[in-house]
């Protein structure tokens, strides 16, 4: 099991659903970075389970404790470890389904893999617990981000059918909205309506014991030209790779993604002209990024969000002690949709992921730096 990801910057993330607890380690930060704790927990609060009956019944206090790696308030330059306690287990919960398998979740590949080694309970390591050590990660990612520039957020663009107002194009309109984002501690969407139709129709299916999904959409502004390489490590390929790592990810687009197979070259392609002495692009419709590499416009990346698979219907499945078929009714606390706690968990990857491509470019020194190096090239 690989458990580490990135170049410049590397994230290591441990822990299982129900064991003592999950973590992540940070390692290639520069020394002297502030680490913005409250900040932080702004972010884990989002990713949060809260009352109402849009989330699990299992509620985490999610509070990040440094283990290492950072001495009054900023980084000292070596590896960052961050910890984050399990104090709301109900093991017993998967003890009576022990060797039915979930369908749409990992219990029979993760036997296979493992042999019958691997921890079941919540799923152990394939669950969606373990996303809180991307989002504290990344929330210092992204901190260091917001100090040169670079605004990341991330929207509900559809859950359950009910469409988000859309991004905008205009920049300063579109760094609005991602101010309204960084803002809100309710469902992540820009237009109130939406964000009450999307809540109605996931409280329907939790009534029913069935559970919805969704697309996740996330801007990036401020971001410079030049960073990322072509090919295996295109901007592309680096937040794609983080991107499908969060649980019940199963689709990644940018810019304007698949509908770019139904146009012509002569609508797809981005008109190119200078304004204010940059070179910008009048539409958008690569997503900020050629030959796999930023061109300075804002980055735009879409996930599509599978239902959770845990429902309280009855299900057909598997018996692995028998392997005869059987059928599966679950007990225990799960989200009806997890697609809107997600975003800040999409938030937080490609922070991350932009924070390693931009040292791989820049190197480590820019992170502490008050001018970033791309505005005096």
């Amino acid at each position: 099991m690989k458990n580490t990801y990135g170049s410049a910057l590397a994230l290591t993330i441990f822990g299982e659903s129900h064991g003592a607890a999950i973590g992540a380690v940070l390692d290639g930060l520069a020394a002297g970075i502030p680490v913005d704790e409250e900040f932080i927990a702004a972010q884990m609060e989002k990713r949060r389970a809260k009352k109402g009956g849009l989330s699990t019944s299992r509620i985490e206090a999610d509070q990040v404790r440094f283990l290492s790696g950072v001495y009054n308030g900023r980084t000292t330059g070596t590896a960052i470890t961050m910890v984050i306690e399990n104090t709301n287990t109900r093991s017993g919960d998967y003890a009576k389904t022990l060797g039915l398998c979930r369908p749409g979740h990992a219990d029979y590949t993760a036997h296979v893999k493992y042999g019958g080694f691997e921890d079941f309970r919540g799923g152990g390591h394939f669950s969606g617990r373990i996303t809180a050590a991307l989002c504290a990660a990344g929330a210092l990612c992204q901190s260091m981000l917001r100090a040169k520039g670079i605004r990341v957020a991330t929207h509900a663009a559809r859950i359950a059918g009910v469409e988000d107002e859309a991004f905008a194009l205009e920049p300063e309109a579109l760094n609005a909205q991602l101010e309204a984002l960084d803002a809100c501690t309710g469902l992540p969407v820009l237009s109130e309506a939406a964000g009450e139709a999307m809540q109605q129709a996931i409280r329907a299916a939790a009534s029913e014991g069935d559970s919805v999904g969704g697309v996740l959409e996330t801007a990036v502004t401020g971001l410079p030209a030049g960073a990322g390489e072509p090919f295996f490590d295109s901007v592309e390929s680096q937040l794609a790779h983080l991107l499908f790592s969060i649980p019940a990810v199963k689709g990644v687009e940018f810019g304007a993604g698949f509908a770019m197979a139904g146009l012509r070259g002569s609508q797809a392609n981005d008109p190119m002209t200078v304004k204010d002495g940059r070179v910008i692009t009048t539409t958008n419709n690569n997503g900020g990024i050629n030959g796999g590499i930023t061109n300075g416009m804002p980055l735009v990346v879409r996930t599509a969000v599978k239902p959770t698979p845990s429902i309280y219907k009855p299900q057909q499945t598997v018996d692995m002690s028998t392997l005869q078929p059987a059928e599966l009714q679950i007990q225990g606390r799960h989200d009806p949709c997890i697609a809107h706690r997600a975003a800040i968990v999409q938030t937080a990857a490609v922070a991350f992921g932009l924070a390693d491509l931009l040292t791989q470019r820049w190197g480590p020194l820019w992170q502490a730096e008050e001018e970033a190096p791309w505005n005096t090239d």
